[in-house]
């Protein structure tokens, strides 16, 4: 081979590589820009959290929302829950009346719809738990009280929810099944307002939820009785229209939803949906 022939296949060995290079160089930077342009749709797609929930809930959900609420604080640092706890139907006419909230548990189908059928939520409520019945009595059930039968007795100072309240209504469902009439001392505009009357010694009875007797611990006696099983509620969330902060009130219902917040609410007595 010649000297000339020697150089000019030198020439070509150097450009080739030299080509190599930069289709890797190449494939490189369009590498990074595909991975920046993933890590920025991720970003997009997930952005950070912070702010206020503003959540309405049903009375009897207190204490397990409030441990759920604590739980979403931790997980997402910069964010605060805060609630309003009450009689479903008071709650519902306050979001209707333009009352700033994010989200909204009610203890019934029924008191839901008060929000949706004013265009005031986003998509289907979804039931996310369900509540039955039990008889409070002061501890140690002195008045013997084994029956919803028991509570006509005009001996007894019986506390009943509201009519309107979810735990009312599904009180006097009960006592319609059983044929039973009863007339109680006081109607209460939440359960937890009828639980404290008993708690109080100020009534001798009341008709509340399961997860509430469990809630009261010693304070009061609990009394299953099986008419219950025919007023059982179901407990609908759903988020708002016009909600302040609806990133983290969706991150929130999906908490609620999760396998983490079904332990709690059971826990606390709640039936699955």
């Amino acid at each position: 081979m010649t000297r000339s022939a020697r150089r000019t296949r030198r020439t070509l060995q150097v450009a080739g590589a030299g080509a190599a290079a930069l289709l890797a160089l190449s494939a490189c930077s369009s590498s990074d820009d595909s991975s920046s342009s993933k890590s920025d749709s991720s970003a997009s797609a997930s952005p950070k959290m912070s702010g206020t929930v503003t959540v309405f809930a049903a009375a009897s959900l207190q204490e397990s929302f409030t441990t759920l609420g604590k739980e979403f604080e931790k997980a997402h640092p910069g964010t605060k829950v805060t609630f309003s706890f009450g009689g479903s139907d008071t709650l519902a006419a306050s979001i209707t009346g333009g009352a700033p909230a994010d989200v909204f548990a009610a203890a019934s189908p029924k008191t839901m719809a008060i929000v949706t059928d004013k265009k005031d939520a986003v998509g289907t409520p979804a039931t996310f738990v369900r509540n039955q019945l039990e008889i409070a009595t002061l501890p140690g059930n002195p008045d013997k009280v084994t029956s919803l039968k028991d509570l006509t007795k005009s001996s007894l100072k019986v506390v009943l929810c509201d009519k309107t309240v979810p735990c009312g209504a599904a009180a006097q469902k009960a006592l319609t099944a059983s044929k039973l009439k009863l007339t109680p001392v006081s109607y209460e505009q939440d359960v937890k307002s009828a639980l404290t009357k008993v708690e109080l010694k100020e009534a001798d009875a009341a008709v509340v939820y399961k997860t509430d007797v469990h809630a009261a611990g010693s304070k009061v006696d609990g009394v299953e009785f099986p008419e219950s099983a025919n007023a059982i509620n179901d407990y609908p969330i759903v988020l708002l229209k016009n909600a302040p902060n609806a990133v983290a009130a969706k991150a929130f219902i999906a908490l609620v939803q999760s396998a983490e917040g079904q332990k709690v609410l059971s826990a606390a007595g709640f039936l699955k949906p």
